[in-house]
């Protein structure tokens, strides 16, 4: 069976951006039959705020998504993410890094990314023969970067197309493990992946570029053959193009459900936001929207969230 995932993150609410590409990829799944997990990715312990997985789910709820089985939590799998480091270090795949992000951003060899985040180069690379010379030798504890071989990465993806990068020139060896060695973003999503046998990844464009940096992972761990398919979907912005954010406005579900804002309304304008032509302000149900969905009508650009969104969405509150 083809299983998806919901993963939202404690670190925030879920705001309007991200209910749309929730209700895009619950719609996909339930259309095609896909059963739904839902994983809390709170791996950011300092970020992670207190209640907010509680948050999360009513946000879910209000939307009226579901899934297929009960949340989990990315903080009770620290042993299953050890395991795949520990793994890549003793193959020679990843190795310690004891280089601070100062030292990364002042390296006059480093080149920048398209996001304009600096790319590693390399220093720590074949310098410590264990972790523990590293720590010793640097005075601080290392964090782990995967080693990134010298060759493109290449994927179809179910929305954006063809994609095609080198990661070892483009993006440079990646954080696997934080220095307190809780695992990074990019190797845990891949081992959750894995062992919840996950075929279809849905989420913003704004991760395409982890996509290369995961494939990779899938194929250093022996898993090539279980890479998921992924949709990669236009994020919703604000008027200055930029990823809708606090700068925007408070446009979190919660605050607009507070208001006493109606689901019809919300939904009418995730529907016109995912395609669906002449959105109905009484679906009561993301359910009526399954078969009026079809991915090939979400438009290849961002969405602009407006000052008349808000306004429309308001005038729908009690």
């Amino acid at each position: 069976m083809d299983i998806t995932r919901l993963a939202p993150s404690p670190t925030g609410a879920v705001h309007l951006g991200n209910a749309r590409t929730f209700l895009v990829n619950w719609l996909l799944a339930r259309r095609f039959g896909w059963r739904i997990l839902l994983r809390i990715e709170d791996l950011d312990g300092p970020r992670n705020k207190p209640g907010a997985d509680r948050g999360l789910i009513q946000d879910l709820q209000f939307l009226g998504l579901d899934w297929d089985q009960d949340p989990v939590y990315q903080s009770t799998r620290t042993h299953e993410y050890q395991s795949a480091i520990d793994s890549l270090l003793k193959r020679g795949l990843a190795y310690p890094c004891v280089c601070s992000r100062r030292e990364v951003d002042l390296a006059s060899s480093a080149p920048h990314a398209e996001d304009g985040s600096s790319v590693y180069p390399g220093v720590c690379r074949g310098r410590f023969a264990s972790m523990e010379q590293a720590a010793r030798e640097s005075g601080r504890p290392p964090a782990i970067r995967f080693a990134a071989p010298d060759r493109d990465v290449q994927f179809a993806d179910g929305f954006a197309g063809a994609q095609s990068l080198n990661v070892a020139r483009r993006l440079g060896d990646f954080v696997i493990a934080k220095s307190d060695r809780t695992a990074a973003y990019q190797l845990a999503v891949v081992v959750d992946d894995l062992d919840a046998g996950i075929t279809d990844v849905v989420r913003g464009d704004d991760l395409l570029e982890s996509t290369f940096r995961q494939i990779l992972l899938y194929h250093a761990l022996g898993a090539a053959e279980r890479i998921p398919r992924y949709v990669h979907l236009p994020l919703v912005v604000g008027p200055d193009g930029r990823r809708l954010a606090k700068r925007h406005g408070d446009t979190r579900i919660a605050l607009y459900r507070d208001l006493g804002l109606k689901r019809s309304r919300l939904l009418a304008l995730l529907a016109h936001w995912s395609g669906i032509d002449s959105p109905d302000v009484e679906i009561h149900d993301p359910r009526q929207l399954i078969d009026r969905f079809d991915l090939r009508t979400i438009s290849p650009s961002p969405v602009v969230f407006t000052a008349a969104d808000d306004a429309w969405l308001r005038q729908g509150t009690a």
